[in-house]
C-alpha cells in the first residue's frame, strides 16, 4: 500500500473507508469522512492505523516518476 490508496479499516466496531495520507512504519494515517459527531469529535477525520488492520479497496494511479525508473533506452 502507498500514499493515496483507497483503503477500508473498523474503528470502533464500524466500518469506514478512506484514503491513505502518511506512511510510517509498520502503520499508515488514513483521512475519512464520518456522520457520526462523537467520532468527528474524537478523530477530526484522521486516525493511524496499523497496516494488517487495513484492506485495500483501490490502489492510487502510478505517477509519471514511478515509470521513469522502468524506462530503458537503447542507444545504437
Amino acid at each position: 500500500m502507498k500514499i493515496g490508496d483507497q483503503v477500508s479499516f473498523k474503528l470502533e466496531g464500524k466500518d469506514f473507508t478512506g484514503f491513505i495520507d502518511k506512511a510510517y512504519q509498520n502503520s499508515f494515517m488514513v483521512t475519512f469522512k464520518s456522520d457520526d459527531t462523537d467520532i468527528t469529535d474524537k478523530y477530526h477525520d484522521r486516525v493511524v492505523i496499523n497496516n494488517k488492520k487495513l484492506k485495500l479497496i483501490k490502489a492510487a494511479p502510478e505517477t509519471e516518476s514511478d515509470n521513469d525508473d522502468a524506462e530503458t533506452t537503447d542507444d545504437k
